[in-house]
């Protein structure tokens, strides 16, 4: 986690500092000018810039989750390059612009002044907002770049707020501090993070499909190096440098870290005639003038050649990596590389000693093959590796104890292959997930259908009847038949394209529409929500209500005919709970019922539908997680039930504000106990 943080800490102190000392100048400028009733001005447009530097963070998160795979992969390939451009940028124009940044920002707020408290505002707003969303995105492209969170926000976390005491020291006048030499050694440091980022977002455009080369490796050093080591993972970590990388991410890394270096430390060199303006000495870190020059600065020259200084600073973390690999011996003693093929599966596998193992998996066969390690006998996969490339290494780590194991290749329209088996002594029980096949889900699966079409007759003459008072101008009564087909609706499990374009037109929501509430494109239950808690008249809503009886007698029409996934049945009892969680618990679905609730009782429902036809499967993998998740389904239910009485549905906003912590708190305690079932059940060749 620590050496993710690093990249985040770095550009979080530079940032940090930056927009720390613009508010310190305006600051100290208002206080000089006698204006600190003005104070309160800047602090709103620093408030702004903030909260939309958070927004922007928050756009980039859901935007990337709410893709596909390939998309994902192309959009965080595409702004990673960004995000280079914009950090590259930052850092040559500090480097020109730290010695006169206090006179500049002087003259904008005495121009401000005169202006009016707009243009103070503005001026705040723009001068901390640049580095706001420039902070924001380098963040989003670390935490995407490290696979977690943690480690990049706590360092992001503690270079602000190192660079705030910073900022204030220097204000107070109770800190020396040399900004000139600390942009420009920090500049360095970036330069080299942002050469990282660059070879990662090149990675992702490769696996996206995008830009071509994702099979050209430039080395592949996983049979030599353990990438799961201490050193591995710190290298990787802050330089991004991986044991296995493509011609295109290494040409990038390269071309990038030796171009935009030997340009940066030119500058920095040639920038050494003039006078040290940029010291901040006690009080002018916030005041200080730009020094007066009587002309032309000369570059300083000194003897050695230009490239000696740029080719030190790109080799030294290079050698100093070689170096800590040589004396930690490479590879541990506990990986073992294990040769995968269509014609033998397993060659170089020896009887492994109890205990945690990596193996190195090389696919030396002509086709992608699917990897497991096996008990031979049951079938019980230990381990996996999905997808292996001819040609390339992967590591999977499996624990090992006592017992027999085998691999078992799968190439892609092959056969299955499996090496022969090895017998382990002296190790402790470990668990072993049972495979599914595509066959043990055929029956669950028509069970499940079985239960959805006859939901959708039953769903059909509710929707008829409240066709029919909608019609008959009986707004009332259409109110408590809305609510009882929708419920019904809602009970059958409608998650992640359950019912193709459909689902959308019978329950979609208004977000994303040009006209919102108004577009002609929001029909179906919501809409009719809509109309019948704000007023709309029998005739408004007589259309709405003809269209989602006809929306929902073709999907009765449909569904026995839809192509389902078995593979997809699993992820049902995870999916329906995650939007209950998403939109109903939020209330982002509410059109004016206030049967949010409601509607999550009947979720609650589907998804114990799908938890009864998949009982048996789970029962063989694992007994004790049905007794977890129906504990959990009890305590949301409860919660949920408590919400319904004698006058109806509480809405969601009317809950007290600790009943619905606890609701939002059991279920996403419960969520973590169903994300466990997809895996369980996953469809695997080795069945």
């Amino acid at each position: 986690m620590w050496d993710e943080a690093f990249p985040s800490f770095l550009i979080g102190l530079r940032e940090g500092l930056e927009a720390g000392l613009i508010v310190s100048i305006l600051v100290a400028t208002l206080v000089r000018f006698g204006q600190k009733a003005r104070l309160p001005q800047v602090w709103t447009g620093v408030a702004a810039a903030i909260a939309l530097s958070l927004s922007f963070g928050a756009v980039l998160t859901f935007t990337a989750a709410n893709l596909s795979g390939h998309a994902q992969e192309a959009f965080g390939g595409v702004l990673s390059l960004i995000a280079v451009g914009f950090v590259t940028a930052m850092v040559f124009w500090m480097r020109r612009s730290a010695r006169t940044l206090s006179a500049e920002l002087k003259e904008k707020v005495q121009a401000s002044l005169a202006m009016g408290a707009g243009a103070l505002v503005l001026t705040s707003f723009l001068a901390v907002g640049r580095e706001g969303l420039e902070t924001s995105l380098f963040l989003w492209t670390n935490v995407r770049t490290a696979g977690e969170s943690t480690g990049p926000l706590i360092g992001a976390a503690v270079g602000l707020v190192l660079s705030a005491g910073l900022c204030w020291g220097l204000y107070r006048r109770a800190l020396k501090m040399n900004l000139t030499r600390f942009f420009t050694i920090t500049g360095a440091g970036l330069i080299v993070v942002a050469a990282g980022v660059l070879g990662y977002g090149l990675r992702d455009l490769q696996e996206s499909g995008l830009v071509g080369g994702a099979g050209s490796y430039a080395f592949d050093l996983s049979a030599h190096l353990d990438a799961s080591s201490w050193y591995a993972t710190l290298v990787q970590g802050t330089l991004n440098l991986t044991v296995t990388m493509t011609v295109l991410q290494v040409v990038g890394y390269l071309v990038y870290l030796c171009i935009v270096m030997t340009l940066f430390v030119e500058g920095v060199r040639g920038g050494k005639a003039a006078p040290a303006a940029g010291t901040a000495t006690a009080g002018t870190a916030a005041t200080a003038e730009p020094a007066e020059t009587g002309g032309q600065a000369e570059p300083v020259r000194s003897g050695r050649p230009r490239w000696v200084l740029p080719t030190a600073l790109v080799a030294v973390p290079v050698v100093v990596a070689g170096a800590v690999i040589a004396v930690s011996g490479g590879k541990q003693d506990s990986t073992a590389t294990v040769s995968v093929s269509e014609q033998e599966c397993g060659k170089g596998f020896t009887t492994p000693v109890p205990g945690q193992q990596v193996f190195q998996m090389h696919n030396t066969g002509d086709k992608v093959s699917e990897v497991y390690l096996v008990n031979p006998a049951s079938g019980a996969v230990y381990g996996e590796i999905e997808g292996l490339a001819p040609g390339t290494t992967r590591a999977l780590t499996a624990t090992i104890g006592s017992g027999d194991y085998a691999w078992r290749c799968v190439p892609t329209g092959g056969k299955s292959v499996t090496s022969a088996s090895v017998h382990v002594t002296g190790g402790g029980e470990v668990k072993a997930v049972k495979p599914v096949a595509e066959d043990d889900l055929k029956g669950p699966l028509d069970t499940y259908k079985d239960y959805v079409n006859k939901g959708l007759a039953t769903l059909l003459t509710q929707t008829q009847k409240l066709q029919a008072d909608v019609h008959g101008g009986d707004l009332a009564t259409a109110r408590a038949d809305w609510l009882t087909a929708h419920l019904q609706y809602a009970s059958l499990g409608a998650a992640y394209g359950t019912f193709a374009d459909l689902d959308g037109r019978i329950d979609g929501r208004p977000d994303g529409l040009a006209d919102k509430i108004q577009d002609k494109d929001f029909t179906g239950f919501l809409r009719l929500e809509y109309g019948l808690w704000h007023g709309q008249s029998a005739a408004d809503l007589t259309p709405v209500a003809d269209q989602l009886t006809a929306d929902v007698a073709k999907l009765g029409q449909d569904f026995p005919g839809q192509d389902f996934d078995p593979g997809d049945l699993p992820l049902r009892a995870h999916e329906i709970l995650e939007n209950t969680l998403q939109f109903e618990l939020t209330g982002d679905t509410d059109q004016g019922s206030g049967t949010n609730l409601a509607t999550t009782q009947a979720n609650l429902v589907g998804t114990q539908e799908l938890l009864t036809v998949l009982q048996p499967l789970l029962d063989e993998r694992d007994p004790q997680l049905l007794t977890r998740v129906n504990a959990g389904m009890k305590r949301v239910g409860d919660l949920v039930a408590a919400a319904h009485g004698p006058a109806g549905w509480t809405p969601l906003e009317q809950l007290p504000a600790d009943a619905r912590r606890q609701l939002d708190g059991a279920t996403g305690e419960l969520l973590e106990d169903l994300a466990p079932i997809p895996a369980l059940l996953e469809i695997r060749k080795a069945a």
